[in-house]
């Protein structure tokens, strides 16, 4: 069998950087090679299977970026199991959830979260071991630092092929409880063309962690950086100021990155933009909600036109469509094209194939597919034959084949019969300057059936004028998708993925009606 990705980079490059740590983001400060990186996963790989952890059973890891979380996903491979992310956000209940529906026998959690993970410790019998990194250990629990001290720096021996790299991740629940998506293999060559697409080079990246590796997105391109023999910087959790210092000082070269995350890159003060430096980048992934294209347009006037790349997907589906820097602006609203051989298919609510320019839901048919939902009857929507699976998104596609996403299925709003696509309207608000996030739904109307909404969030320092917004509005939308009611918040509810979560703004309006169309 040949050698493992990491042990390769260990062998041949031992002293090149594979991780970093920044001090000043209150990790300990590091900067751990590839040799010393293989060292300490092999170490951890020896003591999961000496706490009994089987081939192929969970391993559930939980922690804000660090180095522990990257030594536990590099040897969860290695050892055979299959690695289950955690959001370190969610409270007792959530993680109680996820640990005992995911089969866990094992628990690996950042010191922060590790009370939590003792509360709960009654209500996930299945979990035979919890292991705590970076500080103090609860009764009950083991210690990284002594654990992994007694074990030895060998290869671990090879698993069964199959079982390398396998994963379950949790989707993030913005229509209800999460479903663990697993998925135990993935086309390298699809990967391949990805990377070509996305322009990246082997043995040149320096990957910065904007996100929370917990998610999909973030860990996917983490992983990549680590297996084109790349570095790491991580953060332990995202500040603009300290991103744009970290990509300055050590020249990274790509990130994966939510849309909430560059907009407060870029509604940073002049002066620290000015002192910004990004011509090391050439590869900033946008994903996990739309990217507005007024964003769009701020970040190639304040960063730089060059580097910005959008791409659609899913956790369940993979990367489908990429969107290069030389066609953001001129194509407004799209996320791209698929790539490598990927296929799409826009379907009526006739059942039809829809005609270029009209929307209908988007069936994909691709080899990035996830194996299924882990312990539900629930899968996803398939088309009678093919293998073509839809994750829900209503989009529609141009004469040059470029996708649109205009909405959720779920999140579209059904007024007096007419389709009404949020995220359309959302792109319109998000271009006025005072606004930093927003949030449009249906709310129950006796006589339409829904109507439209708008929560809306300032930039700081800034105050609205509601009627002035509405105008804005009025200006640049047809009338039956103006919102009918505004509202200011001091935040909307975000994933720490940066997704938006709709649902809890809605039910507050439909939760004492009988039915939510």
């Amino acid at each position: 069998m040949a050698d493992d990705v990491l042990a390769l980079y260990a062998r041949t490059t031992p002293d090149s950087t594979a991780v970093i740590v920044d001090e000043a983001l209150g990790g300990r400060p590091s900067a751990t090679s590839f040799s010393q990186l293989n060292s300490q996963v092999n170490r951890l790989a020896h003591a999961i299977r000496d706490l009994g952890v089987l081939q192929g059973e969970r391993i559930v890891w939980c922690g804000p970026n660090s180095l522990e979380v990257l030594v536990t996903i590099h040897a969860a491979r290695k050892s055979g199991q299959v690695a289950v992310p955690l959001s370190y956000r969610f409270n007792a209940d959530e993680m109680a959830y996820v640990i005992d529906n995911s089969d866990a026998t094992l628990v690996i959690v950042d010191a922060e979260q590790a009370p939590i993970v003792a509360e709960i410790r009654g209500r996930i019998p299945k979990v035979r071991e919890v292991l705590v990194f970076g500080g103090d250990v609860p009764d009950g629990a083991r210690g990284w630092d002594d654990v992994l001290s007694a074990q030895p720096e060998t290869e671990p021996v090879a698993r069964d092929k199959s079982e390398v790299g396998a994963q379950m991740l949790y989707t993030s629940g913005t229509t209800g409880k999460p479903k663990g998506a697993l998925r135990t293999a993935t086309d390298s060559a699809l990967v391949g063309a990805l990377l070509g697409e996305l322009g990246l080079r082997f043995g040149e990246e320096v990957h910065i962690t904007t996100g929370p590796l917990y998610h999909s997105g973030p860990l996917a391109f983490a992983s990549i950086a680590h297996s084109m023999g790349g570095a790491i910087i991580v953060l332990r959790r995202f500040d603009p100021t300290a991103w744009l210092r970290l990509v300055k000082e050590h020249r990274a070269t790509n990130t994966f990155s939510a849309p909430t995350q560059v907009k407060r890159i870029v509604s940073l003060p002049p002066g620290e933009l000015a002192r910004a430096d990004l011509s090391s980048m050439r590869c900033l992934i946008a994903n996990a909600a739309p990217v507005p294209y007024a964003l769009k347009q701020e970040v190639f006037e304040k960063l730089g036109d060059w580097f910005l790349f959008e791409v659609y997907g899913s956790t369940e589906l993979g990367i489908v469509t990429v969107m290069k820097p030389a066609d953001q602006l001129d194509k407004p609203g799209s996320c791209g094209k698929p790539y490598g051989g990927i296929e799409i298919k826009i379907i009526a609510d006739d059942g039809s194939e829809a005609v270029p320019g009209d929307p209908g839901e988007l069936f994909i048919r691709t080899t990035l597919a996830m194996d299924g939902y882990h312990r539900t009857t629930e899968q996803l929507t398939e088309l009678e034959y093919g293998g073509w699976k839809s994750v829900g998104d209503v989009a529609k596609v141009d004469g040059d084949g470029f996708v649109s996403i205009c909405d959720r299925k779920k999140d579209m709003i059904i007024s007096g019969g007419v389709n009404i696509y949020p995220a359309e309207i959302e792109a319109v608000i998000y271009a006025h300057p005072q606004i930093l996030d927003a949030a449009v739904f249906g709310i129950p109307d006796d006589e339409w059936g829904e109507s439209v909404y708008c929560v809306v969030q300032a930039k700081e320092g800034e105050q609205l004028d509601l009627d002035e917004i509405d105008r804005f509005v009025t200006e640049r939308v047809a009338g039956y998708k103006r919102p009918r009611g505004y509202e200011q918040r001091d935040g909307l509810p975000r994933t720490d993925a940066g997704k938006l979560l709709k649902r809890l703004l809605r039910d507050e309006f439909w939760k004492d009606r009988s039915s939510a169309v």
